[in-house]
């Protein structure tokens, strides 16, 4: 893993500036603390830090081909590299190191832009084509690694963090209404949108290319699902079969492909208990584990996490995490997350990457996606009750079903059976292809309540649910309820929340490389063709996964009451004294001089949270002051300064330097 960046002029009048590149790399150090190197000439700058995790000695970059025509900055893996650069050797090209990056260039060499097609990985990157002045950005299928950009005074900006593009002081520094709209909505921008105005994300699955003043985006892959009903196999055995198969490979790849060590992480439920078990029984290896605890009871998996680590034998780490300690770190996560938040779940990421780090390791395996591309969240269960209760809109015992969702909650529906009839048995159109999500979109949407009226104004017009579901594939009426539910999960939150706010920026946030071996394309390939009933029986979630893995899980695991995993919020703020910041951020006068939110209406959720210590509170005023105290973090690291963090260094060295430039500047 690394951080890229880079400046592209579209005008030949002066090069790239030195000085800005310099200061956008020191902006990504936590990414790359290894090494660091630029490539500059009259047209292009390309800036890299490195994690060297593949070729350690001669995989520095900036990186080019024999000639140096074509130069590429990269961040992330191409797991299939050894099998790609056996097929490119038949082909004729050589190689001066052993690189998953040298293989990039010799593939775009070879097959242009349907390259892409052919990478089994992670990454983002950016290659600059100095024969045909062009640039390609290209990103992972699924979105694994980040990649924004911005378009500026005659000039692309590019980086793997927004905070290195505000290394430029031209670029204009405010929220982006629709951006905010998305967040408050859906818990996070979908791309290209940004909390930032001006600064766009690159869609997964898709390259751009920059040519002629004129970047064009083209999707290389997409998130498909079959009509309902002609899925090609609806055997339950051979699927097992097969899913079995396909995820003992890439979790294999995922461990094997690596020069340093890898670890994996172990929450106690049934996805990394399966990956970890994978690493055990199938690569040999020694296995090193690592589990977040809590100190409060509701969210601690200790008894579980405690049984995985016994049937594996792995040397294993856990760290105990109060919530004193989240709300310590909380300014430094949402520093790394660069977007408002509505849940403190990331910090607890941010300790454990810390701990991972600490130990020595660069790489964990996790078991990330597998809810979304198996339909393991409660949401996918919801969307089959309210089919099911949308067809008898009249019976009141249809929604007694609902009672049991969520029986990990305190706040349970089957505590509160009225609510829960109202919560779940509104908007019941059974043609709506958002039917699964409405209900926590507009809870959700409550935030907006608190905006000042000038931004509120501002979102006026702006129908962040109508442009999602716009931009659904051709063809999704016909899918089931549950796939159109995954394709909405898949593109809001795995992407935008689940990779980012705690994928890939708590990981490197500690210099620490995550792999998903749920999200290899194959796997995922395979599961979207399932049919439906195979990955939620009844509302038995996950159920060809438990089969399928059956031998390697114990049944008190596999059985249990799906957790996801969670962290305290207002009472991590709110419980014993409040963290020195909090005060600060949400006075009047700061919060009269952001413009965000209104002061009274954030003083009456502050003094309900001191009241009750941040216990106890529904889950809308949760993620009320989480939204209400990231954002204005976020107003305070980005808008107020630029993006200048703890972190920021001069370049990491040994710094490798190709500078080209006709006439010094």
């Amino acid at each position: 893993m690394c951080g890229i960046c880079g400046i592209i002029n579209l005008t030949e009048d002066t090069p790239p500036d030195k000085d800005i590149l310099i200061r956008m790399i020191g902006r990504l150090h936590h990414r790359g603390p290894d090494s660091s190197g630029y490539y500059r000439d009259d047209r292009a700058a390309l800036g890299h830090t490195r994690l060297s995790i593949i070729d350690l000695e001669t995989g520095s970059q900036p990186l080019s081909n024999e000639d140096g025509t074509l130069w590429i900055t990269f961040n992330g893996e191409i797991f299939n590299y050894i099998e790609l650069g056996k097929e490119l050797l038949d082909y004729g090209h050589r190689f001066r190191t052993r690189s998953d990056t040298e293989i990039i260039v010799h593939a775009y060499e070879q097959w242009g832009d349907a390259c892409f097609e052919r990478f089994n990985g992670q990454w983002a990157l950016a290659l600059w084509d100095s024969l045909e002045g062009k640039t390609i950005l290209s990103r992972d299928r699924l979105g694994i690694r980040p990649l924004y950009y911005t378009l500026s005074n005659n000039r692309l900006l590019f980086a793997s963090e927004i905070k290195a593009i505000f290394a430029d002081p031209e670029v204009s520094r405010s929220f982006d209404p629709a951006g905010l709209a998305e967040i408050f909505s859906f818990w996070s921008p979908v791309a290209p949108i940004t909390a930032f105005r001006g600064v766009y994300e690159l869609r997964p699955g898709h390259y751009g290319i920059l040519q002629n003043n004129e970047l064009k985006t083209k999707a290389y892959w997409s998130i498909q699902f079959p009509q309902a009903g002609s899925e090609t196999c609806q055997s339950e055995s051979e699927n097992a079969d097969h899913l079995r198969k396909l995820l003992i490979d890439a979790s294999q790849l995922r461990f094997t492909r690596s020069d340093v060590p890898v670890g994996s992480y172990l929450s106690g439920g049934i996805d990394s208990s399966i990956t970890s078990s994978i690493v055990s029984k199938y690569t040999g290896s020694p296995l090193k584990t690592y589990s977040i605890r809590f100190t409060d009871k509701e969210f601690d998996e200790g008894p579980f996490q405690s049984e995985m680590v016994k049937r594996l034998g792995s040397e294993h780490r856990d760290l105990m995490v109060s919530n004193e300690d989240i709300g310590m770190v909380f300014p430094d996560v949402v520093w790394h997350i660069e977007r408002p938040v509505l849940r403190t779940a990331p910090a607890p990421l941010y300790l454990l990457s810390k701990l991972v780090r600490e130990s020595g390791f660069k790489v964990v395996v996790t078991g990330e996606g597998a809810d979304e591309v198996m339909a393991g969240y409660d949401i996918f269960r919801e969307t089959k009750i309210r089919i099911f209760m949308a067809r008898d809109l009249d019976s009141t015992k249809r929604a007694d079903i609902l009672f049991n969702l969520y029986p990990w909650m305190l706040r349970t529906p089957g505590n509160a059976p009225a609510f829960a009839r109202s919560f779940f048995g509104r908007d019941l159109d059974p043609s709506d292809p958002a039917i699964s999500h409405r209900p926590r979109w507009n809870a959700t949407s409550a935030i907006m309540q608190m905006l000042n009226a000038d931004l509120r104004k501002e979102m006026e017009g702006i129908d962040v649910v109508q442009e999602l579901l716009s931009g659904m594939p051709e063809g999704h009426q016909e899918w089931d309820p549950v796939c159109r539910a995954q394709w909405l999960e898949m593109v809001t939150l795995l992407s935008g929340y689940i990779l980012s706010a705690q994928g890939d920026r708590m990981l490197m946030a500690n210099s620490v490389e995550g792999r998903f071996p749920f999200l290899d394309y194959r796997f995922v390939n395979f599961t979207n063709q399932l049919p439906s009933r195979h990955k939620l029986l009844g509302l038995d979630e996950k159920h060809l996964l438990k089969i399928a893995f059956s031998d390697l899980i114990p049944q008190s695991i596999l059985q249990r009451p799906k957790q996801p995993y969670r962290a305290p919020d207002a009472g991590s703020f709110f419980n014993t004294g409040n963290p020195d910041w909090v005060d600060d951020l949400i006075s009047e006068d700061t919060l009269k001089r952001a413009g965000i939110f209104l002061p009274n209406a954030v003083v009456r959720i502050a003094e309900k949270c001191r009241t009750v210590r941040g216990h106890g509170m529904s889950n809308t005023d949760n993620m009320r002051i989480v939204a209400i105290l990231s954002t204005m973090l976020v107003y305070h690291h980005f808008i107020e300064n630029d993006g200048q963090g703890r972190r920021e260094a001069l370049l990491p060295g040994p710094v490798t330097i190709i500078d080209r430039v006709s006439v010094r500047d």
